[in-house]
């Protein structure tokens, strides 16, 4: 189980792969168990068909409605100046503190 990921949440991210390819949004939240992420308008929801279980929030079963999100490879950040896809290096700035940047671009993510 992968949890550095070079993306974090409130980045603008794009959609590389998938239904939703070439859309682009705002990541709500990260799943780091599943490897998923969550971006704002791109959510698709799932219906789950759930066993009756005694001890859990769902005791009589039936059938859930679930966030499935994207997959966290599926994504690839926003350039913040050119508005394009671009990798993520990290560098260390004067402060000798260690930040973010496009690669593209040479911009310090925030």
């Amino acid at each position: 189980m992968k949890t550095n990921y070079r993306i974090k949440k409130g980045d603008t991210v794009k959609v590389i792969a998938g239904a939703a390819k070439g859309q682009q949004g705002e990541i709500l939240d990260i799943d780091a168990k599943k490897d998923r992420v969550f971006i704002e308008g791109l959510t698709k929801k799932v219906k789950k068909h759930v066993k009756p279980q005694t001890d859990k929030a769902n005791p009589e079963g039936g059938i859930v409605e679930l966030d499935y999100g994207v997959h966290v490879s599926n994504v690839m950040l926003v350039d913040p100046v050119s508005g394009d896809t671009t990798k993520v290096g990290y560098k260390f700035d004067e402060n000798n503190k260690k930040v973010r940047f496009a690669k593209k671009s040479g911009e310090v993510i925030k």
